[in-house]
């Protein structure tokens, strides 16, 4: 452990590893809402977080266990259900009058083609405004889960989905349909 009179002990959310402040403070510097997603093990999360300085007010928050209201029979942390999330976080904002937010992934590297990202291709083709670059986004095939029907029929064995009342094969159309009934119902 460094010594001296001139070391400083870091913060304990920097000590953690929880928190990058230089990244947060260039975030905080656009005066625009965040737009945060956080993927867990089961869900994913994505909020709308305005800077106070009391403490961060959260404005819109969505998590996909929220899909099963609308019917979604998938998993709840994969990449449709990430898009899915995202389309029904950009529709809540714009209800509430937020047109545009700066994405915040926290501390997940970002890779093209990630759950995070599938997440800011939902929140932008809802109609909110935030700076991306398409290249980044999953493509079509991932988004609808035509790589989880795929590798069903290659290996099978999807017991939970079938619990569920659906086959991984059927997949990309019933995304397709929770996306309608998303657009239908915040419209």
């Amino acid at each position: 452990m460094a010594k001296g009179p001139r070391y400083r002990v870091p913060y304990r959310r920097r000590r953690e590893g929880r928190t990058n402040y230089r990244k947060r403070l260039r975030l905080l510097v656009s005066k625009k809402p965040r737009l945060v997603v956080r993927i867990t093990n089961r869900r994913v999360i994505a909020q709308i977080i305005e800077y106070s300085p009391e403490g961060d007010r959260v404005l819109v928050s969505i998590d996909s266990t929220k899909l099963r209201d609308l019917g979604y029979k998938g998993d709840l942390n994969n990449t449709p259900a990430a898009y899915l999330t995202g389309i029904l976080i950009g529709k809540k904002a714009l209800q509430k009058g937020i047109q545009s937010a700066v994405l915040d992934i926290g501390l997940k590297t970002p890779s093209k083609g990630s759950r995070v990202f599938a997440v800011l291709r939902g929140a932008v083709e809802s109609g909110l405004d935030v700076p991306h670059s398409e290249e980044v986004f999953p493509d079509d095939s991932r988004v609808r889960g035509e790589h989880i029907a795929e590798y069903y029929e290659r290996t099978g064995g999807f017991g939970e989905y079938e619990k569920r009342g659906i086959k991984p094969s059927e997949l990309p159309d019933h995304v397709d349909e929770i996306k309608s009934r998303i657009m239908e119902m915040v419209e």
